[in-house]
């Protein structure tokens, strides 16, 4: 039994990925192992190479969408088994003994979760994403893959998808909700199909007409493009919620809370390069609305999303790379090709 792996790995800012043997994380009884057969390609990967997020810890492995199979469980495994399909997302350890652990909500573990890349064990050594042909870490984060479910589009609802999901589910989404999806992409159109199988009536939003067919294909009820002033008059206070996946520099806060309906809530999942812009306090008060965000999810919810999303039938739109086309992969991505998710196999 090897202790290596083999990952795509950056180097350095801006630079090609490389291949390179790494150490897997010290093996203990809370360690499951995975053969990586496939893993999505985040936003968060291609802005980590960049560094625009801040400096990396290199040599980075990145890759927070992972599928495999269970080759090897310690013997305090009791969620999955060897031979079985597993799957990580961006979070890979959280301390299970805060309050907040305590309460169910690991993704924000008040000592800092571990990044599935760039960061650390407690032992102190690094944590490898999924461009790679194995994976290694702790039982808690690793959820079985539903049998009905294909590997290939298993892979992005360990990111992409809980993402999405569990501020949806946390806001009671329904049959009642009128939910606008801000920005049709990656992450925006995951936000389309969960919302649509939750009942709601889900209204595309975007600063063009550029994505208003998609967003029809994808299952919207209707579209708005926030550079019209009709647009924007037709759904005036009619918003239950809004999910922002995406923005652009122009964004202002006015635009949405005015398409809010009273009580309405803003719920951010995006994570730009920017600064959002001052919020008016007199904005947020006088049109009685709340923001709030969510990063990523907890173990509970990342069972649930699966679950829903088997017995739902929801299918990402996806294109596949092979694992060793991940820097054409990558050039792709940036120049906006994926629609909606890029998958790497190996």
């Amino acid at each position: 039994m090897t202790d290596t792996f083999i990952g795509w790995t950056a180097t350095a800012k801006d630079k090609p990925l490389e291949q390179m043997e790494l150490k897997l994380k010290t093996w203990d009884e809370n360690c499951v192992e995975m053969n990586v057969t496939h893993c999505g390609i985040c936003g968060s990967d291609v802005h980590s190479i960049a560094e625009a997020w801040g400096p990396n810890d290199y040599p980075c492995v990145p890759g927070h969408e992972i599928v495999g199979i269970v080759t090897r469980i310690g013997k305090n495994v009791t969620n999955i088994q060897v031979g079985d399909r597993g799957g990580v997302g961006p979070e890979c350890y959280s301390c299970e003994e805060c309050a907040t652990c305590l309460e169910g909500n690991q993704n924000v573990c008040e000592k800092g979760f571990t990044g599935t890349y760039l960061g650390r064990w407690p032992t102190g050594e690094r944590a490898y994403g999924g461009f790679a042909d194995k994976w290694r870490g702790d039982y808690r984060w690793v959820f079985k893959v539903p049998d009905s479910m294909s590997s290939k589009d298993a892979a992005c609802f360990f990111c992409a998808g809980i993402t999405t999901y569990a501020p949806l589910k946390k806001a009671n989404i329904n049959e009642k909700s009128v939910v606008g999806i801000m920005g049709i992409g990656g992450l925006g159109h995951f936000g389309v199909l969960f919302a649509k199988a939750m009942g709601a009536t889900v209204i595309g939003i975007s600063y063009n007409d550029n994505k208003k067919e998609v967003a029809k294909q994808l299952g919207c009820d209707d579209y708005i493009n926030t550079s019209s002033e009709t647009d924007l008059a037709k759904y005036k206070k009619k918003l239950t919620h809004i999910l922002c996946t995406g923005s652009g520099k122009d964004f202002k806060w006015i635009t949405y809370f005015t398409l809010l309906h009273t009580n309405g809530q803003f719920m951010n999942v995006n994570a730009p390069g920017w600064n959002f812009p001052e919020l008016d306090p007199m904005e947020l008060l006088f049109n009685q609305v709340s923001i709030s965000g969510t990063v990523s999810g907890s173990p509970k919810e990342m069972r649930e999303m699966l679950e829903f999303a088997a017995e739902k039938n929801i299918k990402p739109w996806i294109s596949t790379y092979k694992m060793s086309n991940v820097n054409q992969a990558i050039k792709d991505f940036k120049a906006g090709k994926p629609r909606f998710r890029f998958v790497l196999e190996n």
